[in-house]
Parts: structure tokens; C-alpha cells; sequence
């Protein structure tokens, strides 16, 4: 059971200092893999954040980061009497039509919403950043990782080309992008940070409290500036043609679901959850295994 029904709070929301605000994924349980409740609700404190804060770090309890996409997903990201936060509806269409809105309103959506807040983000990650847990950290601004801190992601394994915000060419350079996508290998704390990935790498035991000093100095400068400075940022990396390659590729991955579901009657290649699962046990660094349904 994947825990997809569960009604306890997905999300944390805590004031740490003056000006910044923590958004603290809080299902460790299920090492945060991400359901639609949990996406919703990072979108409300986000949502909060802006009004309250001047700089917002997204961090996470218990051993991993996120294990990405609850894999049950047709029944985790379901959109039944659901109000969306982006431009888009339809979910309970016929064929391709209905899950592809779903994807565009959780996945490509919430993604493109997170990257334009305008306030500086700083992602604090630790352990596993597995798949869609990506999703949440490359939209944020900046990266401050522990050293115990691994990356990948494994979509190629459910026969899909990357996770749907497909933005792996300028993160990690296209060469070494290819390399994480063919393979599903990780990447670790250290040459996230020399492909130009990670900010910075601290010990597990500083990584809160560097975080957290970061996000003063920055809110400690106007915020209009620090607001034009990442528009103008964000902008370059669009004119290089970011957002246009995360658009085209969300449609390649619906052809990927479009032809798993006539192959084998479900959005990923079966045999891909066991790969996948297979692979993430190797990369704990203590006894024990994910819970089913909660890493991609």
C-alpha cells in the first residue's frame, strides 16, 4: 500500500528566522514520495511563503529528499472534484487526453508555477533525490546539498525518455544528461557541484544551518532586486531555448505512456518499478528497503 490515502499533512511550514520561511516535505515515512495531496500542498505553502517571507527553503524530513512519484500513480495524482492551480482541465477525458492533463496540471504545471515564484528559493537535500523528486528542486533558485546527497533519474527504465520536467541538459550538460537518462546511474553530492548543479556541499550535521544562513544574507538585500535578478536569469536560460525543450519533451512523454498502455496496458513498462526499486536499495546508506509504491 503506497499510502496514497492517507489524510495526514504532506507539508510543514515553519518561520525559522525573520524573512525566511521552511517548507518541509513531511511523509518520511514513505521516504516523501509525492502524491497529488503532497503537490497541492507544497503549492499552498509556496502560495503563503510569497506573502510572508523574503527568502523560502524547501527542505525535507527523514532520510531522503524524496523518493520521487508514488508509483501507484493513477490512483495518487487522481483529480476527482479537485480544484487545479494551472490553466488546464479535462482530466477524466477519453484516451491519452484525461492523464495528459493530469501530468500538465501536477507535473509540467507546478513545476513552471514553482520556478517563476518571485521570491529566491533554495532547495536543502539530503539522501536520495530520486526522479520526480528532481521536480521539485530544479525549479528552486539555488542548491545547498549534504555530502551523503545522490541524484538520478531512472524514468528510462518505465520506457520513458526523463521525468516531466525535462530540463537535464542545462543542469548537468548534455553529454552527462545522457549519460543519467541511458543508465540511471546517480550522481553524487560532489560532481553535482562540479557540472555546476549544487551550490554548495556541507556534512549532513550543517547542512540546516548553512542553508539557512544563505537565505539571510540573501533576504538581508532588496527585494526587487533580488527579484530582477532572477527574472533576468530565468529569461536567458529561456532564450537558450529551456522552456521550449520542457514543453516538447513533456509531449514525448506521453507518447512514451501512449505506447506503454497499447504494449502493456499500463502508463510504464512493468518491469520498470522492480529496476528501479533494485537500483535505489544499493544506494541506501542504512538497513532497510522503500516502501512500495514510492520511488521513481
Amino acid at each position: 500500500m503506497s499510502g496514497a490515502d492517507d489524510d495526514s499533512p504532506r507539508v510543514r511550514y515553519e518561520r525559522p528566522a525573520d524573512g525566511v520561511a521552511r517548507v518541509v516535505l513531511a511523509r518520511p515515512d514513505k521516504l516523501n514520495a509525492q502524491d497529488r495531496r503532497m503537490l497541492h500542498e507544497l503549492d499552498d505553502a509556496y502560495q503563503r511563503a510569497v506573502r510572508e517571507a523574503r527568502v523560502i527553503i524547501l527542505a525535507a524530513d527523514g532520510e531522503d529528499f524524496s523518493s520521487g512519484h508514488d508509483l501507484n500513480v493513477e490512483r495518487a495524482f487522481a483529480m476527482d472534484g479537485v480544484q487545479p492551480r494551472t490553466l488546464t482541465g479535462g482530466f477524466d477525458a477519453a484516451g491519452a487526453e484525461g492523464w495528459y492533463a493530469v501530468e500538465e496540471e501536477m507535473f509540467l504545471g507546478l513545476c513552471l508555477r514553482w520556478r517563476d515564484i518571485p521570491r529566491p528559493v533554495i532547495a536543502q537535500v539530503h539522501g536520495r533525490v530520486i526522479g520526480g523528486g528532481l521536480e521539485l528542486i530544479w525549479p528552486c533558485d539555488l542548491i545547498v546539498a549534504a555530502d551523503d546527497t545522490v541524484f538520478l533519474d531512472p524514468t528510462s527504465a518505465f520506457g520513458a525518455a526523463a521525468a516531466e520536467y525535462f530540463v537535464h541538459p542545462w543542469e548537468l550538460g548534455h553529454r552527462r544528461a545522457k549519460e543519467m537518462l541511458f543508465t540511471g546511474e546517480p550522481i553524487n553530492a560532489q560532481e553535482a557541484r562540479a557540472l555546476g548543479m549544487v551550490n554548495r556541499v556541507v556534512p549532513r550535521d550543517e547542512l540546516a544551518a548553512t542553508t539557512l544562513e544563505l537565505a539571510q544574507r540573501i533576504a538581508a538585500r532588496p527585494t526587487f532586486g533580488i527579484r530582477l535578478a532572477k527574472r533576468a536569469v530565468n529569461r536567458a536560460l529561456d532564450l537558450q531555448g529551456m522552456r521550449a525543450a520542457v514543453e516538447s519533451t513533456f509531449d514525448t512523454h506521453h507518447l512514451a505512456h501512449s505506447h506503454n498502455r497499447e504494449r502493456h496496458g499500463t502508463l510504464i513498462d512493468p518491469a520498470g518499478p522492480e529496476i528501479i526499486r533494485a537500483e535505489a536499495r544499493e544506494l541506501r546508506t542504512s538497513p532497510g528497503e522503500p516502501a512500495d509504491g514510492s520511488a521513481t
